[in-house]
């Protein structure tokens, strides 16, 4: 009876102790569960504050950004020195867009403004040629129009009588001659009569002014001055009765068929700008009307005072639409080949004047105006029109991220499995419309980040790495998940 006891006392223990067993293998089951649950569990960070985590996807509650992930499968790793990879998943809720770089000509448009202002070779002034007093001014007012050959001053001079009475002694000296008369004296008498005349016109008189003292034979002291072009008056200097002196100004008269458009450039567009180039412009007196001239007249210096560029456009006005003083906005639309070059078709393998620019011609020559040498367009900036024009390198504005003096995009590189991002420093031409002429870093079909980029450059802080505004990374650690705004 004893032994059976102690037979049904150590089956208890064991039953007591498989079951023991078996429930603390259950719980470290179910420990197990949660932990490989909780290692599953899928977080959420800001790229731009690393301290917020979020168990769900979402907006950062301090930038407004879209939440990435950051668990094993889908943060960002890196992979070596400037660069990054995450997931395709990653990739998509960053919104991440890249495109190629590529040799395309791109046109930029070089907006300025300025105003319309007289053609300084198309101002005249009407002046005394001697010394008198003013009888008559046949033009009261500014403003009134008039055309070459009007009478404009009527003036006493009492040294006109001297100079016409010269004139008339060699015309009779002249009629005295006869047959018999030596080729000596009859020289000498035609050059004093030659002498005599031109002395008159030196003081203003006109052709018919002195063929009407040769017919009369009577001198007189008063002369008539005439406009020597037409146009408008502009301005009046003197009042009738006044003394004047020789080289005492009347008038000023400007031909307003032709103006002067003065335009101010800034000095980086100054890589688009070219003597000879077309301008197009408007005015708010008549709206959706487009003038055009051209670019007569690019200033050596910058203003010190604006930091820009002065440029002369000639325009040609013959209806008279265009005033002096009338402000405009100007665009120049221009193309810029590989090196800096501008592309005009109608101006390459021409011949221009360096002072008109009005006159080009398709062979060597001189200038219609001036008689100037006329020079070659390409020797202004112009593409050789027997080499053929290499596209530019260009990405579009949005890829480069600049902080002033660095350029830095971030390149994806072909990878099967994540996308991988690098970052490039690269050194930028000038800026053409939406794009940048590339001219260090890149080549032709490499793809850059045009959105999402600084999203990349901030995973790069993160990890203390290279970045934009860290070109050699960070020595300190990245903030701790605890550290709040």
């Amino acid at each position: 009876m004893k032994k059976w006891k102690i037979f049904v006392l150590l089956v208890l223990a064991v039953l007591v102790f498989i079951a023991g067993y078996t429930i603390r293998g259950r719980d470290s089951s179910k420990k197990e569960i949660q932990t490989s649950t909780t290692t599953k569990q899928q977080w959420w960070t800001c790229s731009m504050h690393p301290q917020i985590r979020q168990p769900k996807p979402g907006k950062c509650p301090i930038c407004g950004m879209d939440l990435v992930p950051v668990n094993d499968e889908s943060g960002p790793d890196q992979i070596g020195q400037r660069q990054i990879s995450f997931s395709p998943e990653a990739v998509k809720l960053m919104e991440i867009q890249t495109n190629p770089v590529e040799r395309k000509f791109v046109e930029a448009q070089i907006r300025m403004v300025g105003k319309i202002d007289y053609d300084e070779t198309r101002v005249k002034h009407i002046t005394a040629w001697v010394p008198g007093r003013i009888d008559r001014l046949y033009v009261d007012f500014t403003g009134t129009r008039v055309l070459k050959g009007d009478h404009m001053v009527y003036l006493y001079s009492p040294e006109l009588v001297s100079a016409q009475a010269e004139l008339i002694q060699a015309l009779k000296a002249k009629q005295r001659i006869k047959a018999k008369t030596s080729d000596l004296i009859k020289r000498t008498t035609e050059e004093t009569l030659e002498s005599a005349g031109e002395k008159l016109r030196l003081l203003g008189l006109t052709d018919r002014q002195i063929k009407q003292v040769e017919k009369t034979g009577q001198p007189t002291d008063r002369i008539t001055i005439t406009a020597p072009m037409g146009g408008i008056v502009i301005d009046k200097h003197v009042s009738e009765g006044m003394y004047v002196n020789t080289g005492t100004q009347f008038y000023t008269i400007a031909d307003l068929s032709h103006l002067w458009v003065k335009l101010d450039a800034y000095e980086s567009d100054m890589t688009w700008l070219r003597y000879g180039q077309q301008v197009e412009f408007t005015t708010e007196a008549c709206p959706g009307q487009t003038f055009k001239g051209t670019i007569s007249f690019v200033s050596p210096t910058l203003d010190p005072k604006t930091r820009t560029i002065k440029l002369r456009v000639n325009v040609i006005n013959p209806d008279e639409k265009l005033k002096p003083e009338m402000f405009v906005h100007a665009v120049v639309k221009s193309k810029l080949a590989q090196g800096g070059l501008v592309m005009d078709p109608d101006m390459a393998g021409k011949w221009i004047c360096p002072m008109h620019p009005s006159v080009i011609k398709d062979t060597k020559g001189k200038c219609d105006i001036c008689g100037m040498d006329l020079a070659t367009t390409e020797s202004l900036g112009y593409v050789k029109a027997e080499l053929p024009a290499q596209p530019p390198l260009v990405i579009p504005v949005s890829a480069p991220l600049i902080t002033g003096k660095r350029a830095v995009v971030y390149v994806q590189l072909p990878d099967p499995d994540r996308p991988v991002f690098e970052g490039r420093e690269i050194i930028l031409g000038p800026r053409a419309g939406d794009y940048y002429l590339v001219e260090q870093g890149l080549d032709e079909g490499d793809r850059v980040v045009t959105k999402g980029n600084f999203k990349i450059d901030s995973a790069l802080q993160i990890q203390a790495q290279p970045s934009m505004m860290n070109p050699e990374g960070q020595t300190s650690k990245p903030m701790s998940s605890g550290h709040h705004h």
